[in-house]
Order: C-alpha cells, then sequence, then structure tokens
C-alpha cells in the first residue's frame, strides 16, 4: 500500500473527499515528524510508539574500492509495534 492507497481508504472509510482526506493523511504524518523531530516520542497505544535513536559514527568501506569511509553519527526514526498491531496481524 502507498500513500495514495491509504489517502483512498481513509476517504472510503471515512466519507470525505479524497482532498479532506489527503489533508488529514498529511496532518497526522506532519505531527508525527515534528514530534520526532523535536525529541518526543509517538506513542499510539494498541498500534505503536514511534522513537528517535541516536546512531554513533562508524567506520566503514566503499564496497567498490575496498578504501575505509567515515559514517557520520544520525538520529534514526525507528517504530516498535503495539500489542495491537501484532494481534491484529497474526
Amino acid at each position: 500500500m502507498n500513500k495514495n492507497d491509504l489517502v483512498a481508504v481513509v476517504a472510503d472509510k471515512t466519507g470525505l473527499s479524497k482532498a479532506d482526506a489527503t489533508k488529514s493523511v498529511d496532518g497526522v504524518f506532519d505531527a508525527i515528524t515534528e514530534s520526532l523531530k523535536s525529541g518526543n516520542e509517538v506513542r499510539l497505544v494498541g498500534f505503536g510508539t514511534f522513537t528517535v535513536t541516536k546512531r554513533a559514527a562508524s567506520q566503514g568501506r566503499n564496497p567498490r574500492t575496498g578504501e575505509p569511509i567515515q559514517i557520520a553519527a544520525s538520529m534514526q526514526p525507528k517504530f516498535k509495534a503495539g500489542k495491537g498491531l501484532k494481534d491484529a496481524v497474526n
């Protein structure tokens, strides 16, 4: 499922127009992104938790040349599925 498929399902289930469903889906994504950017976690009970973790700098290798390269430290978004989502999938 891609974003357009998600918008179509939301529009169908809620009775909203596709334009309004697109705004809703974009609003949810923007809210999650902004919260993670500010260092907060997003906990959706029964669905899952979005968090941000620090990834330390490390040494890697260029696969073509074998030359060592430095990989910079970064912040990585993570998602951990909640019990409700796990039960629904299984």
